[in-house]
């Protein structure tokens, strides 16, 4: 059957949210489906859509909510029918999909590894004694408290724009972004190194774009399955997996990472109290096609070794 492809009057519309970094990931999106079908650029719309995570800046995250502060205007809007596919940054995407939703199509995985910025500071080593560190993320601040505990950790909300504006401000000393966001934007001389996952085990999918779309949906499904990266779905398989049987959520830190060695698989996976006062880590491989199990294995291996209440911040 002849797919029913969109044209300028009729556009196909992609949902996103409205930062820099999510409208170049939306722009890839778009510029990766004209390719792949031969279509101008004004046969798609990009529609931006403000989540609870963008309008809510003066609260952390979790304080607000877990996954799906990113995600959840957006998936509805879909399921409305005002958009026809949706652009998400895969680490924000909660492990289950709302009903009537499916996530089956990513683009090829971009550098994994967290940026280091600072504007006095060359890495993360060189942080003098009792250093100010701004990060909004849970799973950052616990590995900082971890591995060093010395360091004074500070709430730092915001696209990349307005964490520079703190840094310049002298709110922090430092701050960590993706390098795969600096990448996307064009802005790789903002990092002043990236981190080894040797170093600083990432969070589950970054660097990952992922496309969600109606699950009756046909000719979205049919477009999507033309620009999907086999290897990262691979990978994300295995990492989510994982995640979900943590039941991970912006209160739990977790970082996970998996890499593909020809028909091999490896995932290495580390849960941190919020307080950065334990840390547990390990790995598996395994043959890929069993990623999702091979996920689930490290994450009851990690919790069979985890204490009660291991993940609960209120207690902490």
């Amino acid at each position: 059957m002849k797919l029913d492809l969109p044209t300028p009057a009729q556009p196909l519309r992609i949902g996103t949210r409205g930062s820099p970094l999510a409208l170049a990931q939306a722009f890839e999106t778009r510029d990766r489906l004209s390719a792949a079908f031969d279509l101008p650029p004004e046969a798609f719309e990009i529609e931006v859509i403000k989540t609870t995570g963008d309008r809510v800046l003066d609260r952390p995250l979790k304080e607000i909510g877990g996954k799906g502060l990113f995600t959840r205007e957006i998936e509805d809007a879909m399921l409305e029918g005002r958009i026809d596919i949706a652009v998400h940054s895969m680490k924000d995407m909660p492990t289950l999909q709302p009903d009537g939703l499916v996530l089956d199509c990513y683009l090829p995985r971009e550098d994994v590894r967290d940026a280091f910025v600072s504007h006095d500071v060359a890495a993360l080593i060189d942080l003098p004694q009792g250093a100010v560190v701004g990060s909004s993320s849970l799973r950052r601040r616990a590995q900082l408290a971890h591995r060093r505990p010395d360091l004074t950790l500070v709430e730092f909300r915001g696209n990349v724009q307005t964490r520079m504006k703190k840094l310049e401000d002298g709110v922090a000393v430092a701050t960590f972004l993706a390098m795969a966001g600096l990448r996307r934007l064009g802005m790789t001389g903002v990092a002043r190194s990236a981190i080894d996952p040797d170093e600083m085990l990432p969070a589950v999918a970054q660097g990952a774009i992922g496309i969600e779309r109606r699950a009756n949906d046909t000719r979205s499904g049919a477009m999507l399955e033309a620009i999907h990266d086999g290897p990262t779905g691979q990978r994300l398989a295995a990492e989510r997996a994982y995640l979900a049987r943590l039941d991970g959520s912006c209160e739990t830190p977790i970082a996970g990472l998996a890499d593909l060695e020809g028909g091999t698989l490896h995932l290495r996976g580390e849960i941190l109290r919020t307080d950065g006062s334990d840390a547990i880590s390990d790995r598996v491989s395994g043959p890929v096609e069993d990623g999702a199990e091979l996920g689930r294995a490290l994450a009851m291996s990690l919790l069979d070794r985890a204490p009660e209440n291991f993940f609960d911040w209120r207690t902490s």
